[in-house]
């Protein structure tokens, strides 16, 4: 591949992963709640993967070329995010304290748990999907000498780890601010719900329109 197309991917993809989002949301509540991000961090990191991974198998041409299981995917991964929206606004995360129970973080959750919603999150994001659908098969050659989803698992790798340090550095940074200030944290929590139902609600509207 040529550098100046990994170049421009990067930063069209940076842009997409330093816009607050669902992942941002987690990624806070995460660096609030537990002891640490990773699984989170983790969790979200997965999702995109496996969302790579499907259009480099082409499952992103085939969901093109079928509105409808565009808008069904979209349907189910925007209620998922409003379901988690509502649930942060009514439990918001708060800095925890004191030793948590043995085999859990702190704030309760176990890592696997940690992981999986993080996965969810991302995976299940109709916002993620949809960019790879449109974004990742415009930076491809066919005519290159790397076949094209290896071109596609080339650039999705990059996108990866821009995710990994802006992720990481917003749950660290919301410790860091947040961690002594629960009613700060709890507001913020809370804002990040209602951004995570916002968020649901225009993409779903938004593809209802466009089906």
């Amino acid at each position: 591949m040529e550098a100046q197309t990994v170049v421009a991917f990067w930063m069209v993809s940076a842009l997409f992963v330093v816009t607050p989002g669902a992942d941002w949301a987690y990624a806070m509540s995460a660096g609030i709640r537990h002891r640490s991000v990773a699984p989170a961090v983790g969790g979200l990191l997965s999702g995109h993967l496996l969302v790579v991974g499907l259009v480099a198998a082409g499952v992103g041409a085939l969901l093109a070329a079928h509105p409808w299981a565009l808008t069904t995917l979209t349907a189910a991964g925007c209620a998922y995010l409003v379901w988690l929206g509502v649930g942060t606004i009514a439990r918001p995360a708060v800095p925890s304290l004191g030793a948590a129970p043995a085999g859990l973080p702190a704030g309760g959750a176990g890592v696997p748990r940690q992981f999986l919603k993080g996965a969810g999150i991302s995976g299940l994001n109709p916002k993620v999907f949809l960019l790879f659908v449109a974004l990742l098969p415009q930076f491809t050659d066919a005519a290159g000498a790397w076949p094209v989803a290896g071109q596609i698992g080339a650039l999705g790798v990059v996108h990866l780890v821009s995710c990994a340090a802006v992720y990481a550095s917003v749950g660290l940074a919301a410790r860091r601010v947040l961690g002594a200030r629960p009613a700060a944290a709890r507001v913020v929590s809370r804002l990040s719900g209602a951004a995570m139902v916002a968020i649901g609600v225009v993409l779903f509207v938004e593809r209802i329109a466009l089906a």
